[in-house]
This record gives C-alpha cells, sequence and structure tokens, in this order.
C-alpha cells in the first residue's frame, strides 16, 4: 500500500530540518564555534531549533507512515501533517530571535505534542 501522504509531508519536514542543519552549520562558520555551543546564546539557539525539531518530527511521521499503512484517513492524515508542519514553522518562528517564552515558541511545542498524541491514539484504534 503507497504512503504518499505521509510521503508528502515527511518530505516536507525533511527540508524543514535540513534548512534547520545548513543555520547551525552557517552560524558555526560565522561565530567560528566548531564543537558544542561555544556558551553562544545564538549558537544554542540554532542548535536546539535544529535539536528539537529532530526529536519531534520522526516519531510525528512515523506515526502518520503506521496509520497511513493501516488504512487511515485521508483527512486524518493532512491535518495531522498541516499541524506539524505549522507547529514547526511556529517553534521556529518563535525561537529565533528569542530566548523568551512566547506565542510562538509555545503554539509550536502544544500543536505538535497535541498531533503526536492525536496519531498515537488513531494508531491506537486501528488495532484489530
Amino acid at each position: 500500500m503507497p504512503v504518499w501522504i505521509t510521503a508528502l509531508y515527511g518530505a516536507i519536514l525533511a527540508l524543514l530540518l535540513t534548512a534547520l542543519a545548513v543555520n547551525v552549520t552557517r552560524n558555526r562558520a560565522k561565530l567560528r564555534i566548531s564543537f558544542g555551543d561555544g556558551g553562544n546564546p545564538q549558537m544554542m539557539r540554532a542548535m536546539r531549533l535544529h535539536g528539537n525539531t529532530a526529536e519531534y518530527v520522526p516519531i510525528g511521521v512515523l506515526l502518520m507512515g503506521l496509520y497511513e499503512l493501516d488504512g487511515g484517513l485521508s483527512a486524518a492524515l493532512h491535518a495531522s501533517g498541516i499541524a506539524l508542519i505549522v507547529g514547526r514553522i511556529f517553534y521556529v518562528a518563535g525561537v529565533w530571535d528569542s530566548d523568551a517564552v512566547n506565542f510562538g515558541r509555545t503554539t509550536g511545542v502544544v500543536l505538535t505534542w497535541i498531533t503526536i498524541a492525536a496519531l498515537a491514539v488513531l494508531n491506537l484504534w486501528q488495532i484489530r
């Protein structure tokens, strides 16, 4: 069974993750920090933007793929994929230039958590 819906959103999220990885490398070169964050808040922020996305996106995409393979609803898959992308974009926008807890950061994390939890429940409902 093809998993084209998961492939679509997984590819978009992979591009976001790659852009955040490039941002880490760009900051390393600019700030001349070859390892770790060097105690620099800008470097730490770039690393956490990438790291946080790398922590949440794989489980979201995996749960989407399992749900799709199990014949899950297309609408639920599209809603989940869109929610993951929007959540990650909100998070990146909220953390990009600020260490403070703010609307973008909070909204992004909560939307990501809700989406992952919803996908977990959807997968549990699919168990026969």
